[in-house]
């Protein structure tokens, strides 16, 4: 009790009981909390307070408050104030759906960014405690590194590695990290190119998890009850059923690499970029007959070795089924392939998967340009290609 009255929680009583151990013998226990009489249960606002404090909660630490979470630092408002300038406008450098982001400099001299949630975002406590206890424990070059967090006079802040040049590329090793050797496994939910960025060795690094959910070994298959993510990216069969697998990370990929080659928005002026590259795509001629959609810096020189297989990889990812769309492992395998054949002297002829488009009539939920940030909320009923 004296944990919850340390950290102002709302808590009158509780009961913990021992349910024995897990399969890896760690005690498992079940705690209920009581909200003060006759309060006959509690708000929004007051689980979410109760839930990230025993999320953050070290049972050997001795103080009270919010302790600090193996792995994250723990600042205050104030500390943040001063890395950051009072958080000024000169230290601003984006926004997102959870509020601003700054950059700071720590006293050590260490270049650091801070997400800081802003009244009324889209994106609020949940995903500032999914973030702050999934990269707690995600260590991998092509994952953005969390330094710590702040909770602190009403103030949401989260702090990370500095990422110095924008965004892209490696990511596709990182989401091959979290798919299969993080434990839990964890899908991203939100990939897409403002989400992988470059640091001053132009190592890609995969960020922002506010939106990721981890999954348990036995079930690979997660059911939403609000769709998330950011339309373009977003994987139209987990749009429309609200199923929710690793598959969907491979579909917002498959964007990226799109993206990629053509220098285009996913949405751009009503268009989809999967359906554009599709139906102008004829793969009897050169280069697919894609020039007049590929960005024209890449060259439409004919000996681009590697193209017509990277294309067919990137349409693999976006087929509108997801059991027939690779696993980010067998997307990391083929791309590994198309780099050495693009580094390779030697002429080769390629061999791949092709695409044959989509076997059954799949309805794409990107029948209205304005929908580039869907946030959640019910489902239309029905939807319609454009």
């Amino acid at each position: 009790m004296s944990f919850f009255q340390n950290a102002s929680l709302p808590v009158d009583s509780v009961s913990l009981k021992n349910l024995g151990k897990s399969l890896e013998d760690y005690p498992l226990l079940r705690l209920d909390v009581f909200p003060p009489g006759p309060q006959p249960s509690f708000t929004r606002t007051e689980i979410i307070g109760i839930g990230f404090a025993l999320i953050l909660w070290d049972p050997n630490s001795g103080s009270g408050g919010v302790p600090e979470l193996k792995g994250a630092r723990s600042f205050t408002y104030e500390q943040l104030q001063k890395y950051t300038n009072n958080f000024s406008e000169t230290n601003n450098i984006g926004r997102g759906g959870y509020g601003m982001v700054y950059k700071g400099s720590l006293s050590n001299g260490q270049l650091i960014a801070i997400k800081r949630a802003q009244g009324g975002s889209s994106q609020g406590g949940f995903e500032f405690k999914t973030e702050i206890e999934l990269l707690s424990r995600i260590h991998h070059k092509n994952v953005v590194g969390l330094i710590g967090f702040c909770f602190d006079q009403s103030e949401q802040m989260l702090v990370y590695e500095y990422i110095v040049n924008g965004t892209l590329k490696d990511s596709l090793s990182g989401l091959q990290y979290l798919h299969d050797h993080a434990d839990p496994p964890i899908i991203h939910r939100d990939v897409k190119t403002n989400n992988i960025l470059l640091n001053e060795r132009l190592v890609a690094k995969v960020a922002d998890f506010g939106l990721s959910k981890p999954l348990s070994d036995a079930d690979r298959t997660y059911v939403t009850t609000q769709v998330k993510g950011t339309m373009g990216y977003m994987d139209p069969e987990y749009y429309m059923t609200q199923q929710l697998t690793e598959k969907s990370d491979t579909y917002s990929f498959g964007v990226v690499m799109l993206e990629l080659i053509t220098a285009r928005n996913p949405i751009e002026k009503g268009k989809y970029i999967v359906r554009k590259v599709k139906e102008a795509m004829n793969k009897n001629k050169e280069l697919y007959d894609l020039q007049e959609v590929l960005d024209p810096t890449i060259g439409l020189s004919s000996q681009l070795k590697g193209f017509e297989r990277f294309v067919d990889l990137a349409l693999r990812c976006v087929e509108d089924m997801g059991y027939q769309r690779p696993t980010m492992s067998e997307v990391v395998k083929e791309l590994e392939s198309i780099i050495e054949l693009m580094v390779c002297t030697e002429s080769s002829s390629s061999t791949s998967a092709s695409y044959e488009g989509a076997s059954i009539d799949h309805n794409y939920p990107y029948s209205n340009d304005s929908l580039l940030s869907y946030n959640g909320g019910s489902l239309p009923p029905t939807f319609h290609p454009k």
